[in-house]
């Protein structure tokens, strides 16, 4: 049986001890709060609601678990975990998986609510300053592989994973913050081309932009995005639009009106040029460039990016001082660096949920449960980036710490939790023989202050 009592002054031993400290900030901002009172399952109460069952699942997955039934290992057995996030017991993991097989289409819906009012409450995208730079919100979708008899499994694009049945997660990230500010799960065969509009449509209302801010944001994708249909869509919409032509014939037909071809010196053996033949079939002014590379066989490959920004804005987004704007060549090249920074962005950003937070790992058979645990990943994904933004002012080094460090160092710190009257967290003892637990032993007590817990290092 799960004990919860906690004598005063006592103190218990905790795998995740700094992640404690994330627990008891969380547990301040009420961020599930915002889930109870939006989202109501259908489902009996005996001794745990089932937000209370969600939450159980969200503390695990930010505790390391990469699939649910982690849940008694790393959460029903802390004790003081559990009591930093504001819980006195822990359901048991097939409880919880019961409560996300228990959801329903309107549970997905209600979810989606709260993730937006979280969302909106909490993060630094919702709170960009359009007049002072632009926003980039990087559209993009990942596969998601699974079992046959999942729902909405089917045989779809899975990276080297041929005749592999799966679904598709479409993501919006607002890549200055990395902060998620839309996830939605579609089947397997759903790709960009048919998604693009849902999801640009999903973090607009999430965002709540307006016709101003539409105009100070840009769009990034890849091909999937770049049909003429979905250009002229984003841009009747009012967004700013960078990323990649669909068609890979029309890309072959504007790459022969190239006049100029430019050698990347960042990158042999490619060359970049401006596309001299006029963009008739797009709604408003659309710049156009193409690259290519030598392939395998020597003959060459070549794709057109389309951009609707301003050689200044390019420029600066790619960090290079605002005097460029009068050389050609660096503008050129300025186009194409931006449409690569998509690798340090929204790609980056899944796989390391992948590999920090099991991204993949937690499969469920019912669509609406598969739904509620992509929520969670959401959620945590975001946390764990508010946690970064929080300490790496007092441990700059963390500003470069991707998900799987965060979880896997920082928030693996072992140590003591120490326990007063009404059995409040007083204290927390770090393990000293933890490389990190120096400067987060700073930096946890920098943003505890408030909660008056001592932060200090011991021998554990």
């Amino acid at each position: 049986m799960n004990q919860s009592t906690i004598k005063p002054e006592s103190g218990r031993f905790s795998a995740h001890a700094s992640l404690v400290a994330i627990g008891m900030k969380v547990r301040q901002l009420n961020l599930f709060g915002f889930i109870g009172q939006h989202v109501t399952i259908n489902q009996k109460v005996v001794r745990y609601t089932p937000v209370q069952k969600l939450y159980d699942g969200f503390i695990a997955i930010l505790a390391g678990a990469h699939g649910l039934v982690e849940i008694n290992k790393r959460v029903r057995a802390d004790t003081a975990l559990q009591r930093a996030f504001g819980r006195e017991t822990c359901a048991e993991q097939s409880v919880v998986q019961d409560t996300l097989d228990a959801c329903t289409p309107t549970n997905v819906q209600q979810m989606q609510q709260a993730m937006d009012q979280i969302y909106r409450q909490h993060s630094q995208g919702y709170r960009h300053d359009y007049k002072s730079s632009w926003q980039l919100l990087d559209v993009d979708m990942t596969g998601l592989p699974c079992g046959k008899k999942a729902a909405f499994a089917s045989k779809g694009y899975f990276a080297k994973q041929r005749n592999r049945r799966g679904r598709q997660l479409g993501r919006v990230l607002a890549t200055h913050y990395a902060e998620i500010v839309v996830d939605r799960l579609f089947d397997g065969k759903t790709q960009l081309t048919t998604a693009f509009q849902t999801l640009v449509e999903a973090g607009e209302q999430t965002l709540e932009l307006d016709v101003a801010q539409r105009s100070h944001t840009i769009l990034r994708v890849d091909a999937g995005g770049g049909s003429v249909a979905d250009v002229n869509w984003a841009l009747a919409r009012g967004y700013q639009f960078h990323g990649k032509d669909y068609s890979g014939h029309r890309a072959q037909l504007l790459a022969a009106s190239v006049q100029t071809w430019v050698d990347d010196p960042k990158v042999p053996g490619r060359q970049v040029g401006w596309v001299t033949l006029e963009a008739k079939e797009y709604v408003r002014p659309v710049k156009r460039i193409a690259v290519r590379c030598r392939k395998a066989n020597g003959q060459w490959g070549v794709g057109v990016l389309l951009s609707t920004l301003p050689p200044e804005a390019v420029i600066t987004l790619t960090g290079q001082p605002v005097d460029r704007c009068q050389d050609p060549t660096a503008v050129l090249l300025a186009y194409v660096y931006f449409y690569d920074q998509r690798g340090g962005g929204v790609e980056i950003a899944i796989k390391e949920d992948k590999q920090g937070l099991g991204l993949t790992k937690r499969n469920k058979k019912r669509f609406e449960a598969q739904q509620m645990a992509i929520a969670l990943n959401t959620l945590a994904h975001n946390v764990i980036i508010w946690a970064r933004r929080w300490l790496a002012p007092h441990l700059p080094k963390l500003a470069r710490f991707g998900m799987l460090r965060m979880v896997r160092d920082v928030f693996q710190v072992s140590g003591l939790v120490m326990f007063g009257h009404a059995n409040q967290i007083s204290q927390i003892v770090l393990n000293q023989a933890d490389p990190l637990a120096g400067g987060l032993a700073v930096a946890l007590l920098a943003f505890l202050g408030p909660e008056q817990v001592d932060v200090t290092l011991g021998e554990i």
